[in-house]
């Protein structure tokens, strides 16, 4: 069984995001921020298997912010969810939110640099 996470990407934010920065701008936030979004995702496995929560917690607090930045509201909410599961220590509950965090995340980036291709 491979579970299967649907996705979106709040086009209205991109969208307000080029009226803002205008398309080299905005470009620019939405490249960083999918550089910066996979670089955490990556952090996070490692952080989990270091059993570092503190670090995991903090990642993944700062992956909520980066992904509503840029209008990923499903990663932003599972990210939430890894950070409520750390903060009441269970163990399993960390590795399977963990687990969809990651794959949602891996989606999203896709969906983004899809619309990219589209809007170029």
């Amino acid at each position: 069984m491979k579970p299967m996470e649907n996705v979106s990407v709040d086009q209205d934010r991109l969208g307000a995001l080029y009226s803002q920065l205008g398309p080299v701008g905005a470009e620019d936030v939405v490249c960083r921020a999918l550089e910066e979004l996979g670089m955490r995702l990556s952090q996070c496995s490692t952080l989990f298997h270091e059993n570092d929560r503190a670090g995991l917690r903090k990642n993944t607090r700062s992956l909520i912010a980066i992904a509503d930045q840029i209008g990923m509201h499903a990663l932003s909410r599972v990210a939430a969810d890894v950070t409520n599961c750390i903060d009441h220590g269970n163990t399993v509950s960390v590795a399977a939110t963990l687990s969809r965090l990651i794959r949602i995340g891996e989606r999203s980036l896709t969906a983004v640099w899809d619309i990219q291709d589209i809007t170029i």
